[in-house]
């Protein structure tokens, strides 16, 4: 019996990024959050895109009474406001889960972000509840950028922080608590360690392993992609 072979679709990343009122969805509401497209990957060679041109922001209405000041104080966000002008929930993630949708015509969509369990977990949760049809990268189409950089670098968790990183992988763009500024910030990052990974496998499959490749702070002996 012939079994059809799952069509393998390539990657289209997404950087998310979302300010909120709370730690938790549900209890606490998301207040604004941002969309920028990083590029492709076909599992060969990776397209990035200018990281201001397929954006998505919106700010939205509160769900709930409950807010914690302190959230409010890192974000910036005038909750009073966003009660009376944010969008309704319902409206703003169709209209989120539309542009994905519409972008990632014949691609995977994936999010990624950093941390991604914050941002996923109000996303996640928000589409589910909110939107036609649910998420739009289904309910585990994302990737974490510190454990990204954490499994390329071989290093440890304490050492997989943005300030553990070199230099020349760290976005140029601030990070500012503004969602759709952080979530460009943080596609910057993203596609700083897709080409370095696409670098470092040249590397490996081009150089003898006595060699040490570029950058000149790779450690010989670290883990290499295979």
């Amino acid at each position: 019996m012939w079994v059809a072979r799952r069509q393998i679709r390539p990657d289209i990343y997404i950087s998310a990024d979302v300010e909120t009122d709370g730690p938790v969805p549900g209890v606490y509401s998301l207040l604004s959050f941002g969309f920028a497209a990083v590029g492709t990957y076909d599992g060969e060679s990776f397209e990035r895109f200018d990281l201001r041109e397929h954006n998505f922001y919106r700010e939205l209405r509160p769900i709930t009474e409950d807010f914690q000041q302190e959230a409010l104080e890192v974000n910036g966000l005038d909750r009073g406001r966003l009660e009376r002008e944010g969008l309704d929930p319902h409206e703003a993630m169709a209209q989120a889960a539309e542009w994905v949708r519409e972008l990632s015509d014949g691609h995977r969509p994936v999010l990624v972000a950093y941390p991604v369990a914050y941002d996923w977990s109000f996303l996640y949760w928000y589409f589910e509840r909110f939107a036609p049809g649910g998420s739009p990268f289904g309910h585990s189409s994302c990737l974490d950028i510190r454990t990204q950089y954490q499994a390329l670098a071989g290093t440890v968790f304490d050492q997989s922080g943005k300030a553990a990183m070199p230099a020349s992988l760290r976005p140029l763009a601030p990070h500012t608590h503004d969602a759709l500024d952080d979530a460009v910030e943080q596609g910057e990052l993203f596609a700083n360690l897709m080409e370095w990974a696409q670098r470092r496998r040249g590397q490996t499959v081009g150089r003898a392993k006595h060699e040490a490749p570029e950058p000149s702070w790779y450690l010989p002996g670290a883990t290499r992609i295979a």
